[in-house]
């Protein structure tokens, strides 16, 4: 199985002999019966189904509560090529949180004239609430999600950054499970770096970041939505690892000017939130008075300095898409240095000059809402049809400054097990990071996230899309 020749082959050089990264693999997998396989392939489905890893899709006919598919056959990266991905990842990681700091102090930035200041006074995810407060520790994104792909060897770009609420890391870390349990003499016979220790670097990052009132051993608790919302597998999975616990807002109240959970023995004060639950619903009594998801009087609470909450109210900012293609200013304004990782090429719709671009374009171009996620409200030009096109260049001329586009990338592949034996799929990168006051902690692989459908640069799992394991290899 080779590509194509249009897409970057990551287990195989252009004339279809294997990769450094992937030969032991090859070399294993070349050894195994096929009917082991297809059983072991399986095998993972069924402890996928038996360990409750789905997630809920919202506005389906069918069935809420879906299967996330899983393939078996890993994605693998070099310890070198690592390196220089995660300090790429750690100077935009540092460039963000100073992005936020900056944004809700002096916003320096836009002194400068590097980004408009249309970008947040017209933005939902900028809050007043924040101005001129410092979360404790000085921590806005205590935990990002960088979404990366690959188009060459050494060519790496940065699609998204998720510094809101990041998903994906329990499939990480199931993955990897699933793998260990399936394939022990595959660990045994290549260095893999370790993904599994995340639940208690999580617990100890947070806990680094709790505010100068709390006492002994901070106490942290996970903020749910509810077992209706589409990741509260993950919600329930990373509290129970981290040995915390797993709240919702009626478990929570304000006591003493401290945020409170009920226990058997009454309501015992939290010290570090981390919350699953968005800014608009955080505190009924801040933003929307409707909400019962949250916690009356929790940005009070904030605000004084008694609780820290994690991601901070208000780092919605940073995965606005129109922010995004500001990103290589903001790194370099804060950093001083040239970005590392560069952002894709991205036509800003508010733009007249970049806008006329992008209505004389549509068919080649990837559209997006600088406020979508998840692989909805998009267009992918080279395979919508005609009717579809013109729905959207409708959308665009109503509402220019809600829409980006970018080009239709030539998505690296990596290989899927079939039926008929392995096959290129596209796939993309979320590598995890751990934000504390005196560290950034970027763990060694992180969420393939995969396109199951022959052709389809979609891999939002929403979208059809599966996930596979990441194995970064040892020196």
């Amino acid at each position: 199985m080779t590509g194509n020749g249009r897409y970057f082959d990551e287990m195989h050089n252009a004339d279809g002999s294997v990769r450094e990264a992937y030969s032991d693999y090859c070399r294993w997998f070349h050894e195994q019966k096929t009917s082991l396989l297809k059983r072991k392939h399986a095998e993972a489905e069924t402890n996928f189904r038996k360990t409750g890893i789905t997630f809920n899709v919202y506005g389906q006919d069918e069935a809420e509560e879906r299967l996330i598919p899983f393939d078996m056959v890993p994605r693998v990266i070099t310890a070198n090529e690592w390196r220089r991905l995660t300090r790429g990842i750690e100077q935009r990681v540092r460039a963000l949180n100073a992005f936020m700091h900056d944004l809700y102090h002096r916003q320096e930035i836009i002194r400068a004239g590097r980004i408009p200041e249309r970008l947040f006074r017209d933005n939902a995810a900028w809050l007043p609430n924040m101005v001129g407060f410092r979360p404790p520790g000085g921590v806005y994104t205590h935990i990002v999600g960088i979404d990366l792909v690959r188009t060459g060897p050494d060519e790496f770009f940065v699609l998204e950054d998720n510094a809101r609420t990041p998903s994906g890391v329990s499939y990480m870390l199931e993955n990897r499970e699933t793998m260990m349990a399936m394939f022990p003499e595959l660990f045994m016979r290549m260095g893999i770096e370790s993904v599994s220790d995340y639940p208690r670097r999580l617990a100890k990052s947070l806990a680094a970041c709790a505010p100068s009132c709390s006492d002994g051993k901070p106490v942290v608790a996970v903020l749910t939505p509810g077992i209706y919302n589409s990741a509260y597998f993950e919600h329930a999975f990373l509290a129970d690892q981290m040995g915390a616990e797993l709240v919702e807002g009626t478990d929570l109240r304000v006591v003493d000017g401290r945020v409170a959970m009920r226990t058997t023995s009454g309501y015992q004060p939290v010290d570090v939130i981390y919350r699953r639950v968005d800014d608009d619903y955080l505190d009924p009594m801040t933003f929307n008075e409707d909400s019962v998801l949250g916690v009356p009087g929790i940005m009070d609470v904030y605000r004084a300095g008694k609780i820290t909450i994690a991601n901070a109210p208000g780092t919605g900012v940073a995965d606005d898409k129109a922010i995004y293609s500001f990103m290589p200013e903001i790194v370099e304004f804060y950093t001083g240095e040239k970005p590392l990782l560069p952002n894709v090429e991205t036509h800003r719709c508010a733009e007249e000059e970049s806008c006329k671009y992008v209505l004389d374009n549509l068919a080649e171009l990837v559209v997006k809402e600088v406020h979508g996620s998840g692989g909805y409200g998009m267009l992918i030009g080279p395979t919508s049809s005609k009717k579809t096109i013109e729905e959207f260049r409708k959308k665009i001329i109503a509402r220019p400054e809600n829409y980006i586009a970018q080009p239709t990338l030539a998505l690296s592949t990596c290989p899927i097990f079939t039926r008929q034996g392995l096959a290129p799929r596209h796939v993309d990168l979320r590598p995890f990071v751990l934000v504390s006051p005196d560290r950034i902690d970027i763990t060694p692989g992180g969420l393939t996230r995969v396109a199951l459908k022959p052709g389809s640069l979609v891999v939002n799992s929403s979208q059809g899309g599966g996930t596979k394991d990441t194995w970064v290899l040892k020196d």
